[in-house]
């Protein structure tokens, strides 16, 4: 018997058991292994009833992605095909889910005719992360098992259930007892089946799933949710496989999802996705820090700042079960930190994403302090405070004092220097960046950057510590703004440099988020303060005093003190959350631009979207070439998770490919040429797209 699937009969039950580590990825060799153990056990006179189950614990994770887009993706026995034959086994196939049944998972599940699982399984159809459908039976079987609303609820969400709630559902037949293990549980459910005695494939819960609909249901859901969905292709396909499991007996509809299915496939953003899914995986592999590396323990965390970047770091912790110690100055300023922590878990309980026990034991492991002697124990330091680098280095003196030896010191600075930090300390070889993304405790994006005397397994150790609270750890290097900011540099100076030669905020943002932006440049600057970006560029002054030019909108906007939504009024005015043009900025930058002589004119949306994205795309490539970023899948990751870049784009560097690095340095040079004096300053085209270019290369790797 193939050794992907361990094969073995007791009792009149063949148990087979997939064990294609890590996963049990169903690739075509396990797709072949399960077919051929499921023909020998139909075939076995002895054997009355078939159990699938994960041998290692994990029944499977899905599909192998990495077949996606190349013939071995549908290579005999294709999935669908594989599960349409399971479905015509003459015997009562079980599937015994422990860990995960995700994607072709879950659908190899749907396709048993019964299904058992412990009480800690997850289960899901994710595939719309990756631009995809379910494409083995998953858009057609699900909706006449638990019904047409629920099913979609969980293919468009692509998040996936507890066990609990598959059992409520329907999507589950039973729970194993917690005493008992799932094998055993799963065998004694099997007997039961052939007791009664059970069909091998049991009738549909819901033969004809649009007769529990409302007349206009598939109408109404697409009105609703077309504005959420911008121009993501693949909810969209999903509504429609799932129309057709409404309107079509089930041979016809599975022909349909095929259809469906290859579409999403083949289109440009799976693959922008599915190029995220794999530079995630890339991301943690830094070279010269192997494997093995022996990592720092973390038992105990401590934060220095309990304002809203330093309550939403220290959220992450607590919410994976680490104790986290808040240092603040003054009494008030910690009990209002305390309280907002508290105030956020009221709103996850509100939203139903936690209960009230787990507020009060998350709550406990977080406590307050006015005494840097509480802090002397802590594995991890990480410093939250003003972004000044002369109180950020007095900060880490004090840490560098009263901190234990072998404990790691984080500064959360969004773009100072690292090494200028840990130089004011005797143990530099400890200290590394941690660059949290606001709100904290929501973000996934963590800027790891690693200094110049950062210790291998410092950084290996905050890495897996990144992935243990839940975030996307990127490694930068240092340089002003690292990966993310510095990009958003040149990205935030043309917005303001159009808005001074006549463009409108609206007109900007509107450009960006036609392109799928989740919000415009300038909307941006707003969220997070103009006062803010004031200051981030305030301490990099000596880099523009060239051009009299530079951000000159949103210094005078600073001077008003509009500092963007927390006063009412940046680039935009604001009530509450609604945002309104206000004549008041075109004023200002129309007497700006008569100051500094600059030509106001119409400008196209074309070269609203060059400008900004082709210079952002520019400086990204500049990051590759200095080894500031190490893959050009790093810095899409930043933008994607950070930023919000569309990931059904790929991120940036994604995105100049597809449009052709050709099509970009192009652009650049253009405007070089045509923007007088301001071109000739700042779209200077970065060597290595230059050096791509040149070579014929389409894809942005350093040469």
């Amino acid at each position: 018997m193939n050794p992907l699937v361990h094969y073995r009969v007791e009792d009149g039950l063949a148990l087979l058991g997939l064990a294609r580590a890590p996963v049990n990825a169903l690739g075509q060799p396990l797709r072949a292994a399960i077919l051929e153990a499921c023909e020998a056990a139909a075939a076995d006179t002895s054997v009355r009833a078939i159990i699938v189950h994960g041998e290692a614990g994990l029944f499977s994770a899905g599909a192998d992605i990495s077949e996606f887009g190349s013939p071995t993706a549908f290579a005999a026995p294709s999935l669908p095909d594989l599960l349409t034959r399971l479905t015509r086994l003459p015997k009562p196939l079980i599937a015994a889910i422990a860990g995960s049944a995700l994607g072709g998972g879950l659908e190899l599940a749907l396709a048993c005719g019964y299904r058992i699982a412990d009480a800690s399984a997850r289960l899901g159809l994710p595939e719309i992360n990756l631009g995809l459908l379910p494409g083995a039976g998953g858009t057609q079987r699900l909706p006449r098992l638990i019904g047409v609303e629920a099913a979609l609820d969980l293919m468009i969400a692509g998040q996936p259930l507890g066990a609990h709630r598959a059992l409520e559902l329907g999507l589950l037949d039973r729970l194993a007892a917690a005493d008992q293990p799932l094998l055993d549980a799963a065998q004694a459910f099997a007997r039961e089946l052939l007791e009664r005695p059970a069909p091998a494939q049991p009738p549909a819960r819901y033969p004809a799933p649009a007769d529990a609909l409302a007349e206009q249901f598939f109408d109404d859901y697409r009105s609703a949710n077309e504005p959420r969905w911008k121009n993501r292709q693949a909810p969209r396909l999903i509504l429609a496989a799932v129309e057709a499991a409404c309107v079509l007996p089930l041979v016809a509809g599975l022909e349909r999802e095929q259809v469906l299915f290859r579409q999403a496939e083949s289109s440009a953003q799976s693959v922008a996705l599915r190029h995220l899914f794999f530079a995630e995986r890339e991301a943690g592999r830094i070279p010269g820090i192997e494997p093995g590396i022996a990592l720092r323990p973390i038992a105990r965390v401590a934060v220095i700042g309990a304002g809203t970047m330093g309550g939403g770091i220290a959220m992450n912790f607590a919410n994976a079960g680490i104790p986290v110690v808040l240092l603040e100055q003054q009494a008030e300023a910690l009990e209002r930190g305390l309280a907002n922590i508290r105030k956020n878990y009221e709103i996850s309980i509100r939203r139903g994403k936690l209960s009230e026990p787990e507020l009060e034991q998350r709550m406990r492991l977080l406590h307050g302090t006015l005494n840097y002697a509480d802090i002397a124990d802590a594995d991890l330091v990480i410093e939250a405070v003003f972004e000044k680098l002369e109180v950020k280095q007095q900060v880490f003196r004090t840490l560098d004092e009263v901190c234990k030896p072998g404990a790691i010191l984080a500064t959360n600075t969004s773009s100072l220097d690292v090494d200028a930090i840990a130089t004011v300390t005797s143990r530099p070889q400890d200290v590394i960046g941690l660059h949290f993304f606001s709100p904290a405790n929501v973000m996934r994006l963590l800027e790891v950057v690693r200094g110049a005397a950062t210790a291998p397994d410092v950084l290996a150790t905050t890495l897996k510590l990144a992935k243990r609270i839940g975030k996307v750890a990127v490694v930068s290097r240092v340089c002003f703004g690292f990966i993310g900011n510095r990009m958003l540099e040149p990205y935030n100076r043309e917005a303001h440099r159009l808005v001074l030669e006549g463009a409108t905020p609206a007109r900007v943002d509107g450009v960006l988020t036609d392109l799928g932006l989740n919000m415009g440049v300038l909307s941006m600057t707003d969220l997070a303060g103009v006062d803010v970006n004031f200051l981030v560029r305030d301490a990099n002054r000596a880099a523009f005093a060239h051009d009299p030019s530079y951000y000159r909108v949103g210094d005078a906007l600073h001077a008003l003190g509009r500092h963007g939504q927390k006063t009412g009024r940046g680039f935009y005015l604001y009530e509450g959350r609604q945002r309104h043009d206000d004549p008041e900025v075109l004023a200002i930058a129309e007497r700006l631009a008569g100051e500094l002589h600059v030509e106001r004119r119409s400008l196209g949306d074309r070269e609203i979207h060059d400008r900004c994205l082709f210079m952002l795309i520019n400086e990204g490539i500049q990051l590759l070439d200095e080894g500031i970023a190490l893959r050009a899948g790093d810095i899409d990751l930043v933008w994607t998770h950070g930023y919000g870049f569309p990931a059904w784009l790929g991120g940036p560097m994604h995105y100049a490919e597809n449009l052709g690095l050709d099509k970009v340095l192009a652009g650049i040079r253009e405007y070089r040429d045509a923007l007088g004096e301001y071109g000739r300053m700042w779209f200077q085209p970065a060597p290595l797209l230059e050096r791509l270019v040149a070579a014929g290369h389409s894809r942005i790797e350093k040469i």
